[in-house]
């Protein structure tokens, strides 16, 4: 077994046992009581023995483990305090990462990883819209769709919003409004920046379990200035990073030391307006983790801000000063009293009012796994460097680490956005094709009918035109009819006085031959 972590000096030296790590811990107390200054000293002493840290690094000075410490006044009166006579400051192998596009490795994963439970927290949905959600996750999955960024599942969302008459009768009913709402909260999100966070590469979780080439373990460091101010986005992502080491890594039972040290920093933000469904999961990966090897440590300022179910798993406890300014206050520290073993040499309630900066309540577990007596605990110093690290040296850590270009540049291969959107475009022309031929057919039909009326109307301007002739004709006939009849009557009204006058002329003649 691994030789104990040094913390501090209290009534004798107090050391964390790595084998009972996993059992998890709680570093609590308000700000400035030295929560920090803990969880570096145990940062630094499970890298040394090869055990790789993951912690979110909020205020910006977590980072400074990358650089060597230096001896000053107040430091050295705490190792003389100590007896630590023989003290190394060092600096330690750290990686850098961000979600949201600060200096760091980006880590990325995808809608699919994360899952309906999880991304409905994110996205702040109720009940109705996240039942909503999971349908659109299990249609993506009958349809072989993945869900890999954000676009992809706006594109789902708009699916089943075009089609909720026909999934109604399979998966119950899907309104518009809880799509829209839906919707909106994604907007909200992208304005965050999570898109940089649902993509591919996805984070290989095995990159947390590297070890530099002398054996330690490296700090890997989230860099959250930015994303701290983003409550929702950044206790989503450790819930989803816990639940990864839970699903991923085997089972190991009992091991000497933990395979990974995680710390929870700003706890509380992890627990507020939290459904009891992801209390109740959080709480039982907490109790089967530790057999997976995995030690989690929740960092907060009040041990009330987690459950009481979360609270009662944390078997080593680090408890610095707590302000009792309110009668909440007052509340919180006989709370806090009652989670340690008590120390017939003092009260416990008492001493956690009056802990100066650097020192804390410590209770751990021994090698049977009993609570030790609580402490009044002297904490060690950081061997690193107390403070923040400039931006270049940041820089320079990510761009000399091996792992800059397997997680540089983004990844968009083929899912539900691009198949989707095929079938919305294939879609699309077969609405255009029908509508350019109900507009061909109108066309066709309305010239046919314009051709219908023309010839219609030529044939009506032929039938007049031959009526006409026609009425031409009987009239020419007619008026030769009487042409012919006139000219009879005067031929013969000739023939009759020419005859006339022929007879009197005969007859006249004759009439004077016998005078």
């Amino acid at each position: 077994m691994e030789k104990g972590i040094f913390i501090g000096v209290g009534e004798n030296r107090v050391e964390l046992l790595p084998n009972r790590a996993n059992r998890h811990g709680l570093i609590a107390g308000a700000t400035g009581t030295g929560k920090t200054i803990t969880l570096k000293v145990i940062a630094e002493a499970f890298s040394d023995m090869g055990v790789p840290v993951f912690l979110p690094d909020v205020k910006g000075d977590l980072c400074s483990f990358a650089e060597k410490g230096e001896a000053n006044q107040k430091i050295n009166e705490r190792l003389g305090l100590l007896g630590l006579s023989e003290f190394e400051f060092k600096s330690y192998p750290i990686r850098l990462w961000s979600i949201l596009k600060e200096t760091g490795h980006p880590i990325r994963t995808t809608i699919s990883e994360m899952g309906p439970l999880l991304l409905s927290k994110l996205l702040n949905l109720n009940e109705v819209q996240a039942g909503v959600l999971n349908i659109a996750f299990r249609v993506a999955d009958e349809d072989g769709l993945l869900l890999l960024d954000i676009k992809d599942l706006k594109s789902i969302l708009v699916y089943i919003g075009e089609n909720s008459k026909d999934l109604k009768l399979k998966y119950g009913n899907i309104s518009d409004s809880s799509i829209g709402a839906i919707q909106r909260a994604l907007l909200i999100l992208e304005g965050e920046g999570a898109d940089n966070f649902f993509a591919e590469p996805a984070l290989d979780i095995a990159d947390f379990f590297k070890l530099t080439s002398d054996g330690r373990g490296y700090i890997n460091v989230l860099n959250s200035t930015s994303l701290y101010q983003r409550p929702n986005l950044y206790s989503t992502f450790l819930l989803w990073f816990l639940s990864e080491l839970y699903e991923n890594l085997p089972e190991a039972g009992d091991t000497e030391k933990p395979k990974i040290v995680f710390f929870f920093d700003e706890a509380h933000l992890l627990f507020n307006n939290l459904s009891s469904v992801l209390i109740e999961k959080i709480e039982t990966m907490i109790r089967l983790i530790r057999s997976k090897g995995v030690a989690v440590f929740f960092v907060t300022q009040n041990p009330a801000d987690l459950p009481e179910s979360i609270l009662s798993q944390l078997g080593n406890k680090f408890q610095h000063a707590i302000r009792a300014f309110t009668p909440k206050d007052q509340k919180a520290i006989k709370l806090s009293a009652e989670t340690f073993r008590s120390n017939p040499k003092f009260d416990t309630a008492k001493v956690l009012t009056e802990l100066k900066t650097g020192e804390a309540l410590v209770s751990l577990l021994q090698e049977d796994g009993s609570p030790s007596v609580s402490q009044r605990v002297l904490i060690a110093p950081p061997k690193s460097k107390i403070g923040t690290v400039g931006e270049a040296k940041l820089k320079a850590i990510v761009e000399e680490s091996p792992l800059l270009y397997k997680y540089k540049d983004i990844i968009d291969r083929e899912s539900a956005y691009e198949i989707l959107t095929d079938r919305f475009e294939e879609k699309k022309l077969v609405a255009e094709r029908a509508l350019e031929e109900k507009r061909l057919t109108k066309e066709a039909a309305a010239k046919a009918k314009e051709e219908a009326a023309l010839i219609r109307a030529e044939n009506a301007r032929i039938r007049a035109e031959n009526a006409r002739r026609r009425l031409e004709e009987s009239q020419n006939k007619k008026q030769r009819s009487e042409a012919g009849r006139l000219g009879r009557v005067l031929v013969d009204s000739m023939t009759r006085t020419v005859g006339r006058e022929i007879t009197r002329g005969v007859f006249g003649s004759i009439k004077k031959m016998f005078k």
